[in-house]
This record gives C-alpha cells, structure tokens and sequence, in this order.
C-alpha cells in the first residue's frame, strides 16, 4: 500500500487529489494521512469529500475515512471503469479543482467518460476559472494526444456556488510528451470575459475593454469575447480569462474573478497583469498550467521539456509525488531568469 503523508512539501489538497488519481492509474490502493493538516481548517472540505468520492465512482474503488473534516483515508481501486458518473459539490467549493482530480483518471478509463458537475462553484478564489481549464489547459492536453471538452451549463460563483459543468472524455492509451523549449512571438491574444445576471451593469464588457486597452497599450491587438450569462438566477458573478499564443506552440494564461467591492476594471487589470508577467518572462509554460501537465507529463514516453519563471509549492509538491508514485523522473534547471522542467 502506498502511504502519502499530506503534511509534507506544500501541504494543500493537491496531494490528496493527485495522491488518489495517481494510484487509481496505477491500480495501488493508497493510505494518505494529515490531510491539509497546517490549514486553519484541515482535512477534507466538501470539494475535496467529493473529488475523492467521484474518483471511487470511477475507479469502483473501496473507500474509508472519506467523511467532512477527515485527515485521514484509505483508497483501494479496482480498475477505472468510465461512463456516466454524477457529482454534486453541494457548496461554492471548485469545480474546475475536482475536474483537474478526476481528469487523469478519465484518460485512463476502459470507456469513454461523461462526468457531470453540479452545486459547485466555476470561478471562486484559490482555483482556476473554468474558462483557464477550456481554454488553456485542454489544447495544451490537445497537443499531448490527449481529447477532452467541457460545457457549462450554468456559472456559479462564492458564497452559494450553484454552477454546473460537464466534462466529456475519450481515453487514450498513448500520451505524448511535451517539447516546449523556445517562446518565440506572440501570435494572438484572446480572452472570454463572463458575469451572470449582471448585464445592466455592464460588467462582462467593462472587464473585456479594460483588458483589450491595457494589452494594447503593450502593442498587442487582443480580442476578447463579451458573455452576458443568465444561467444562474441564484448567484451572479464574473470572471475574466485571458491567453497568448505564440508561433512557437506556446499557450499562456492568465484570470481574475469578481468580487464584492472589486471594480470590473481592476478584475481586468489583474488578469491582464497574470498574463504579462508570463509573457514578459518569455516563460513557455505559466506557473498554474505547470503543477496541472505532471501527471500527464510523468506518463507519457519520452523526455518532456518547458520552462517557467517560478518552481512553485505545487509544481514541486506534484513532481514529488509523481515520482513517489509512478517513478518518474522530474528535474529543474535555473537558466537566466527561468527554471526549465525536465522529466526524462
């Protein structure tokens, strides 16, 4: 049995989401201990109570410990099995957090995975939008073989969350490793800009010409698309996604959410700022986008390459655990103001 203490490196959920997606494809059961024990509120919270219970659906797996407020489970997998699997979060926790959980997992299945996500939050704080995971993480996956869409069917935001996604997933029996090595010239710069039931204020628009101002200010010509949503009457909200593209196969993102008291034009700013700091550091891979490609970098055959300006707490917390687990092996290099990833 694999034993992972998730106390150590950065200490968060990632552990215990990768800890379990890494040992259903691996088929090992898998005791994970102090889960999210430095946290003001440790153990499982309910978006983690119900990433690991969707993942035991998938993988048919034998479960103990997996109650709110638990640092402490057993997960035993027997094989993932795919379909159709139904999840509900129940509070604003993130839904793009559980779908980044079960998503490896999916790619692994013996059939094809329709995954649907409801009472969760698609924006919220400490998360990506769900917006980063369609647009910037499934065609970098898109590149690695790997063939995956979502859909929201309604945006749900903090406190009451209330949004629903689903996730639709073929599996794939080949990965294809990652060579992204030169940043070249930005190509592109697009961007989908959202609020719910906040039309009359002009919310979504503000935050898209907020955005295309101060890119263009830089020299850049982005085009961002305006969403005025009304699929969720319980919670109105906002989120703003921007990506570059460059000719040498390089996809950088960068978000913000709304918030109460925050203007929609300093959501756009705080995009706009995520997004240049990667793209003026020439990085070929932004710090989110890192930590979430391991897994499939450490499975696919062949040596994976990029780089990035930070080796943050997660990007070394998953490198840590894809080498505990499936024995890959993962290395970082400073060269001038980036850090290149290896794993070979």
């Amino acid at each position: 049995m694999l034993e992972i203490d998730g106390s150590q490196k950065s200490g968060s959920g990632t552990i215990l989401r990768l800890s379990v997606a890494l040992a259903g494809i691996v088929g090992e059961p898998v005791h994970i201990y102090n889960i999210r024990k430095r946290r003001s509120k440790p153990g499982l919270r309910p978006q983690h109570l119900e990433a690991v219970l969707t993942a035991a659906r998938l993988c048919n797996a034998s479960l103990k410990g997996a109650s709110l407020g638990s640092q402490e489970i057993w997960f035993e997998p027997r094989g993932i099995e795919g379909g159709d699997v139904r999840a509900e979060i129940g509070t604003a926790g993130s839904i793009p957090m559980l779908m980044m959980t079960v998503l490896p997992l999916c790619f692994s299945a013996r059939e094809n995975v329709e995954l649907h996500v409801s009472k969760g939050g698609t924006d919220v704080r400490h998360s990506p939008t769900i917006n980063y995971l369609i647009h910037v993480l499934l065609p970098i996956l898109g590149g690695m073989g790997l063939t995956a869409s979502m859909e929201v069917q309604k945006y749900g935001y903090y406190p009451k969350g209330m949004g629903e996604v689903t996730l639709r997933v073929e599996p794939s029996k080949k990965i294809l490793p990652v060579r992204l090595e030169d940043f070249g010239r930005v190509s592109g710069i697009g961007g989908i800009s959202v609020c719910t039931f906040l039309e009359d204020r002009r919310v979504a628009e503000r935050q898209a010409k907020e955005a295309e101002r101060l890119l263009g200010s830089q020299g850049y010509r982005p085009e961002v698309r305006v969403v005025n949503d009304f699929s969720n009457p319980m919670q109105k909200g906002s989120s703003i996604v921007l990506w570059a593209e460059t000719d040498s196969g390089v996809l950088l993102g960068g978000d913000a959410i709304g918030e109460i008291r925050k203007s929609s034009e300093a959501v756009a700013r705080e995009a706009v700022r995520n997004l240049l700091v990667e793209a003026e550091a020439e990085a070929t891979v932004d710090i989110h986008l890192a930590d979430m490609l391991v897994p499939y970098v450490a499975l696919a055959r062949g040596e994976s390459s990029f780089f990035v300006r930070e080796v943050t707490d997660h990007l070394e917390s998953n490198m840590w655990l894809a080498t505990k687990i499936l024995g890959a092996h993962f290395r970082t290099k400073k060269k001038a103001r980036l850090h290149q990833v290896l794993k070979t």
